[in-house]
């Protein structure tokens, strides 16, 4: 009798279990279904409706398919060497998509809609005059672990908070009180390469500049910003350059919401890199601390280093590792890119190396180290650097998520709309830039950068607005006196294995490396 009471219990319990188990199916399908295909045609066809097309939306994948599939063939072999249009090579999917739909359209990265923009009315509008309207969107957990949750992610009043301590390491006077000392690990570096082109029998000693400018902005970042040695550093961007491989090999892939908690093999690596970096982060931040009152004291009326800044301000130290990743990352990139492209558009152009050498001499002979003063005094190559950033900006495209409704360039935009900018676009326009937009001509900027283009919101390698590049004037002081150098000693041209390949691994660089013949210049 016992047991079949307990046998008529458990069946309309199984039973009910089993109603449960079909109940919650049935609204994770729900859910899916909303996610992935009822709000993305809804969104599809609001858009549509107002004269935003694009190539259509498929389920779960969006156009990620077609998007990898055109970035791996524009990359597949190298461009003509000396040729500067390298939108179809680096954006191959926005250039073959605004072919087609416009400047304007729409795109999906996976369930992700974003909208297209180059129109730089509408950029001025989302960067400028409308930004509280337009926040940081939320980057790929991998991309998050390498550029930090710092100034680069941050919004709101935290990052407002972040940027008020850390904009006195960036001040104009402050950063020339680096100079000397930027100057030294410029030397040792040219120095360098020019014994091993006096040992050379065969026209020039052989570099590839890449490599080199990495090591140097290495240096220039450990030394600058957080006040302490390259070898102290060193092991932090080795770490990061492993990380950079990960989230670069992330963009190839759709992203599903929770796949980076699953043990997979990659989520491994890169959870053991980011043990390991916030581990030498802290070991970093720990030696600061000790040494922060006796340093602090000394150098009162010396540069104040950004890793001082934020210890004085007592951020905690979970923050402090942050913002480190952020400047580790971003401050090598950015400068060493820079260098690399303007050593390789003055090696293809030795008429405008010829120019600016001749304005060095003008400006400080051909051995004396420019003084602060002599910095601004640059102008040609000033217009070098603008060009150089113009034809082959760092970083080739920005996103920004709308955080409201509302309306831009007369289009309704619901709330949660991301908008993909194109800088590498933008500058190579030629309604803002005529005819000539890819081709290295730096008298454009003969009249500064305002003058430029068509359009003054034309030029925007370091971003715009209240979110621009805060470490953008130190970037621009360490390419001009690394280029003023160098330009003293040596002079370059092509190395016969160069093969010109501009490619985006999260930023763009050279795909085979920049090989560089350099031959000694001698003193008269």
């Amino acid at each position: 009798m016992k047991e079949e009471l307990e046998s008529a219990v458990e069946v309309p319990f199984g039973v009910a279990a089993a109603a449960v188990v079909a109940a919650a199916v049935v609204i994770l399908g729900a859910k899916m279904g909303l996610v992935l295909w009822w709000k993305p045609r809804r969104m599809e066809n609001h858009f549509l409706r107002q004269g935003i097309g694009g190539p259509r939306y498929r389920f779960f994948i969006g156009n990620f398919k077609e998007l990898v599939s055109m970035m791996a063939a524009a990359s597949s072999h190298p461009m003509p060497k000396f040729s500067h249009n390298i939108l179809p090579r680096v954006l191959s999917f926005y250039h073959h998509w605004k072919k087609i739909y416009g400047s304007t359209f729409l795109i999906w990265f996976g369930p992700i809609a974003r909208v297209a923009v180059s129109d730089p009315d509408m950029i001025r509008e989302i960067f400028i005059t409308n930004s509280h309207l337009y926040e940081k969107n939320e980057a790929h957990p991998l991309v998050k672990q390498l550029e930090g949750d710092g100034l680069l992610t941050l919004n709101g009043p935290k990052w407002a908070l972040h940027r008020k301590i850390i904009s006195p390491t960036f001040h104009s006077d402050n950063i020339k009180l680096l100079i000397p000392l930027i100057e030294e690990i410029i030397v040792e570096m040219v120095q360098k390469w020019s014994s091993m082109a006096e040992e050379t029998t065969l026209g020039g000693v052989e570099i590839d500049v890449f490599d080199s400018f990495q090591t140097l902005t290495e240096d220039v970042i450990t030394k600058t910003a957080f006040g302490c040695s390259y070898e102290d550093g060193k092991a932090i961007f080795k770490l990061q350059t492993q990380q950079m491989i990960l989230a670069s090999e992330a963009f190839q892939k759709v992203f599903i919401p929770g796949y980076r908690f699953l043990p997979t093999r990659t989520n491994m690596k890169s959870w053991k890199l980011e043990k390991e970096i916030k581990k030498s982060l802290i070991k970093l931040i720990e030696g600061r601390k000790r040494n922060f009152e006796k340093n602090w004291a000394i150098n009162e009326k010396g540069p104040k280093d950004l890793l001082g800044l934020m210890i004085q301000a007592s951020i905690s130290v979970h923050d402090i590792v942050e913002e480190c990743k952020s400047f580790f990352f971003a401050g090598k990139q950015t400068t060493s890119n820079l260098l690399t492209w303007t050593t390789v558009l003055l090696a293809m152009h030795p008429q405008w190396q010829i120019l600016a050498r001749h304005e060095v001499f003008t400006i400080c002979g051909p051995r004396a180290l420019p003084s602060p003063d002599d910095v601004s005094k640059f102008k040609i190559l000033s217009m070098i650097l603008n060009e150089s950033l113009r034809l082959y900006p760092p970083t080739v495209a920005t996103i920004r998520r709308a955080n409201a409704d509302m309306e831009l360039g007369g289009r309704m935009i619901p709330r949660g709309t991301e908008f993909l900018i194109p800088i590498l676009a933008v500058h190579h326009d030629q309604t803002i830039w005529g005819n000539d937009a890819s081709e290295f001509n730096p008298e454009r900027f003969s009249d500064g950068v305002s003058r430029a283009g068509n359009h003054p919101v034309g030029f925007i390698p370091f971003g715009l607005g209240v979110r621009n590049c805060i470490g953008q004037n130190l970037a621009i002081l360490e390419a001009k006196l690394a280029m003023v150098i160098i330009l003293q000693r040596l002079s370059f041209r092509l190395a016969p294995t160069y093969q010109h390949a501009p490619t985006v691994l999260m930023l763009l660089y050279p795909q085979y490396g920049a090989p560089i013949l350099f031959e000694k210049i001698p003193l008269n």
